[in-house]
C-alpha cells in the first residue's frame, strides 16, 4: 500500500476533498501547509493498484501533482473505507497491478546504481562470466548473472523512453553502452592474462568449449531470451511484482555474450568475437525495445500525452522519437545479420539432414550441429560446421565429412569446413 501526500491550493481544498470523498478515500487535511498559508496538505492511504487512478481523477479535476507529491510505502492502514478500496482495486472489477507513473520513474531510478558500484560490479561479473565460460561451468556463469547490475540501466532507459524523460533515457543507454564495453575489455584482459600466463593453453580452440559455442552463432532462440527478459523486467517494474529475479534474466542475455567477445579477441578467433558481439548488440537493443513496448502497452505515456479515439497523439516528442530511431536502426543492422545467420543455419541443418537420411548413413543419429557465424568469410576464413553423430560401435564412416561438405556448400553456396565427431552407441537387441 501507499501513503500519498499532496499539496493543493488552500482556496481549492473543497474541490480536492470532493474528489476523494467521491471515491471513498479517507484523508487528513492540513490547511496551513506553508508559511504563507496559501496551500494545504492532503494525506491519504491507498492500495498500490489505486494510486494511478486516484491521482488521475485529481488531475482531471485540475490539480497539478507536479509541484509537491510524495508517494511513500506504508505497512498497513486502518481507516473507514480502506477495505472497500482493497475490495475494489485489489480483488474487484477494477483490479489492476499497475503502479503510478511517478512511482515507476522512482523505482527505475532507485535500481540504477552510482557509477563506481555499477561499473565495478560489471567488471566483476564479466570476469566471473569469462572464468565460467572457459571452465565450461554453467554454475559459475549463473553466478556472474546474479551479481551483474544491468537490470537497473536497462529499465531506466525503457522507462525514460516510455515517459519521454530525456535524462533517464540518456542515463540508461549511456550506462549500458559503457558498462558492456567495459565488460568486454575486462574479459579480454582476463583472458589474455590467462593465455600469456600459461594458465590456459594458447592453442585451445575456445570455440569448442560448450558454454562458449552456445553464444557465437546468434539465432531466434537466443533472441527470444532478450525479448522475454526486457518484457518481464518492464512488467515487474510496472506492477507490484518484484524485479530482482528478472535482473538475472537480463544479465543472462548480456554478460556471457560480452565475456565471449573478450575471450574471442584474446584468442584471436574472429568467429567467436564476431558471433558473440552480434549476439550482444542484438540482445542489448532487444531488451530495451521489449521493455519500452511492454510499458507502452500497459498505458505509460509521457506527461501531456493525449490519445484520442483514433489513437492519435496530440504532440510529438523529439527525445522519444530520437531514442527509438537509434535503437531501431541498430536493431535493423544487427538484426539483418542475425536473420542472414538464421537462414544460413537452416540451410546447413537441411544439408546435414539430407546426408544422414541417405541409405549409406541410415544407422547414424544426429546428436548436435553447431555452425560458426558466416560473417567470418569477410576475414578470409571459412566457417566451420561441427556435426556430432552417434554410430554403432565399431563402424567407420570415412567419407561422411566430405559428403556433408558437398551437401552444405550446395545449399548455402559458400565454402565451409566440416568437422565430424563420432560417439559410439550400443543398443540392446
Amino acid at each position: 500500500m501507499r501513503l500519498i501526500k499532496l499539496v493543493v491550493p488552500r482556496t481549492r481544498c473543497d474541490e480536492a476533498v470532493s474528489v476523494l470523498e467521491g471515491e471513498n478515500v479517507d484523508f487528513v487535511l492540513t490547511r496551513d501547509a506553508s508559511a504563507d498559508g496559501e496551500t494545504a496538505l492532503l494525506e491519504f492511504p491507498l492500495p498500490t493498484q489505486a494510486v494511478e487512478f486516484v491521482l488521475g481523477e485529481l488531475r482531471e479535476a485540475g490539480f497539478d501533482d507536479g509541484q509537491y507529491t510524495v508517494i511513500a510505502s506504508a505497512e498497513t492502514a486502518k481507516t473507514t473505507h480502506f477495505e472497500e478500496l482493497e475490495d475494489r482495486f485489489v480483488a474487484g472489477v477494477e483490479e489492476d497491478d499497475a503502479v503510478a507513473t511517478e512511482e515507476i520513474r522512482a523505482k527505475a531510478l532507485d535500481m540504477h546504481r552510482n557509477a563506481l558500484t555499477y561499473y565495478s560490479m560489471t567488471v566483476f561479473s564479466a570476469i566471473v562470466a569469462a572464468a565460467g565460460l572457459l571452465l565450461d561451468s554453467p554454475a559459475v556463469v549463473v553466478g556472474a548473472m546474479v551479481i551483474a547490475p544491468q537490470v537497473g540501466s536497462a529499465m531506466t532507459a525503457s522507462v525514460g523512453m516510455a515517459l519521454d524523460d530525456r535524462r533517464m533515457t540518456w542515463l540508461g543507454l549511456k550506462s549500458q553502452a559503457l558498462g558492456l564495453g567495459l565488460a568486454v575489455v575486462a574479459a579480454l584482459a582476463f583472458g589474455y592474462a590467462l593465455k600469456t600466463g600459461g594458465f590456459v593453453t594458447a592453442v585451445l580452440d575456445v570455440s569448442t568449449v560448450n558454454q562458449i559455442s552456445k553464444r557465437i552463432s546468434p539465432g531466434l532462440l537466443s533472441l527470444s531470451v532478450a525479448v522475454c527478459a526486457g518484457g518481464a523486467g518492464a512488467f515487474g517494474l510496472a506492477t507490484a511484482l518484484p524485479v530482482s529475479l528478472v535482473g538475472v534474466m537480463i544479465a543472462a542475455a548480456l554478460i556471457p555474450a560480452a565475456a565471449a567477445v573478450g575471450i574471442g579477441v584474446a584468442w584471436g578467433l574472429p568467429s567467436v568475437a564476431i558471433g558473440a558481439l552480434l549476439l550482444l548488440v542484438v540482445n542489448a537493443v532487444t531488451v530495451n525495445l521489449a521493455g519500452f513496448l511492454v510499458l507502452w502497452y500497459l498505458g505509460y505515456r509521457p506527461d501531456g500525452w493525449v490519445d484520442g479515439d483514433g489513437g492519435r497523439s496530440a504532440r510529438q516528442y523529439v527525445s522519444l522519437v530520437g531514442a527509438l530511431l537509434v535503437l531501431l536502426a541498430t536493431f535493423a543492422l544487427a538484426g539483418g545479420l542475425v536473420a542472414e545467420q538464421v537462414a544460413y543455419n537452416n540451410d546447413v541443418n537441411e544439408g546435414v539432414a539430407a546426408v544422414i537420411e541417405g541409405p549409406e548413413y541410415r544407422r547414424l543419429e544426429i546428436t548436435g550441429v553447431r555452425t560458426e557465424i558466416s560473417s567470418v568469410a569477410y576475414f578470409g576464413q571459412r566457417p566451420t560446421v561441427s556435426v556430432t553423430v552417434a554410430r554403432p560401435a565399431g563402424e567407420s564412416y570415412p567419407r561422411l565429412a566430405d559428403a556433408l561438405d558437398r551437401a552444405i556448400e550446395e545449399r548455402t553456396g559458400r565454402p565451409v569446413v566440416v568437422d565430424v565427431r563420432f560417439t559410439d552407441r550400443l543398443r540392446s537387441e
